[in-house]
């Protein structure tokens, strides 16, 4: 199927191009969004009519796009899941909870916009790229806790598995110090006993 792109579409082309792309992309994708339309004779003529229209339309919101983008590239957003003590969570951090985070901070993000290389399915800091325009990407940074006071360790640079292995160490040097207490009690009543 061929098509006349209305917008820049990522790995396809510049506004305006005719390319050839698969039936079902075409159909089910480029079609029903508004990126394109059927590379037909009549359409055409109307995009060259449009043209003008549609080139300043697209700057505008390019234009939009890029103010935000100065305002949430690299921002930092707080979500809070439950999760295992080695830090795997119950579930995944998705592309909703991405935008709803950025949202709550008074940012307007859609769920759409939102690319992840990746499900998130661990406690930490995780890198997120937001396309705001198809020429504008801004990447904002995921910080998945348990609570908000291991959030703020997390932003000050300590992993939860750090976190716990500190906390074990503590935990044992406690109990050695109690035996090594326990021990030299002992060997005191020893030493009493014999004198």
């Amino acid at each position: 199927m061929q098509v006349i792109l209305l917008q820049r579409v990522a790995k396809l082309g510049q506004m305006g191009d005719v390319v050839t792309v698969k039936d079902g992309y075409g159909r089910n994708f480029l079609l029903p969004q508004g990126k394109a339309l059927r590379a037909t004779e009549a359409n055409i003529a109307s995009f060259e009519d449009r043209k003008a229209q549609l080139e300043a339309h697209n700057l505008e919101t390019r234009k939009e796009a890029e103010a935000l983008s100065a305002k949430l590239d690299g921002q930092t957003f707080i979500v809070i899941r439950q999760a295992s003590d080695s830090g795997a969570l119950y579930g995944s951090v998705t592309t909703r909870d991405a935008a709803d985070a950025a949202t709550e901070a008074g940012f307007t993000v859609e769920r759409g916009q939102v690319a992840l290389d990746r499900p998130i399915k661990d406690l930490g800091l995780h890198g997120v790229t937001v396309t705001l325009h198809p020429e504008v990407v801004a990447t904002i940074t995921l910080n998945v806790a348990r609570s908000m006071e291991e959030a703020e360790l997390q932003a000050s640079g300590k992993s939860i598995q750090e976190l716990a292995a500190e906390e074990e160490a503590a935990a044992e040097f406690e109990i050695s110090e109690l035996f090594d207490d326990i021990g030299g009690a002992t060997s005191d009543e020893d030493s009493s006993e014999e004198a």
